[in-house]
């Protein structure tokens, strides 16, 4: 799809296609008010501006939008939509071993436990490892710590999705 395709769309197809790369429904309401866009570049520009604009009741609706690290069946079922961007993003833990797999299961449901919202990483090119290693450090964290952190990386999932968007 090119820019100038997107700002053809109709307003609901246009939301449907920027809920695919975020959550949030006042980011995709603030964005859907920015249209028409010139480039791809401006678009991110202001998804930018929007989202650090957000607060967290926001940040963590976009949350709600994600499958946890390697769970394949919630891929699946609840995220039909994005599961292909979501399993690609993820592809570093179908070539892991099953003791990575359940360390990180269980360290996922202490995450949230803890924090209250699913681990967030932007998960392109990292091993099973690497997640499993950042979710162990994050852990650590406090709790308003952690939500920036989070929220950052959201921020890079969006802007990956906005690139397959327009790939």
């Amino acid at each position: 799809m090119t820019i100038r395709n997107f700002n053809n769309l109709s307003i609901q197809q246009q939301k449907e296609e920027l809920f695919k790369c975020c959550g949030s429904t006042l980011w995709v309401e603030k964005l859907l008010r920015k249209i028409p866009f010139a480039s791809v570049a401006e678009l991110k520009n202001e998804s930018d501006i929007i989202w650090l604009g957000c607060d967290e009741n926001d940040w963590l609706e976009a949350f709600t939008y994600h499958p946890k690290i390697g769970d394949l069946k919630s891929l699946e079922q609840k995220f039909a939509s994005t599961e292909h961007w979501a399993s690609s993003e993820q592809e570093g833990v179908n070539e892991t071993t099953t003791i990575v797999l359940l360390e990180l299961k269980e360290l996922n449901d202490e995450y949230e436990k803890k924090f209250g919202y699913i681990f967030i990483v932007c998960a392109t090119g990292k091993s099973a490892e690497e997640m499993l290693q950042l979710l162990k450090e994050r852990l650590q964290n406090n709790p308003d710590k952690e939500i920036k952190i989070a929220m950052q990386e959201q921020n890079k999932i969006t802007h990956i999705r906005i690139d397959k968007l327009f790939a």
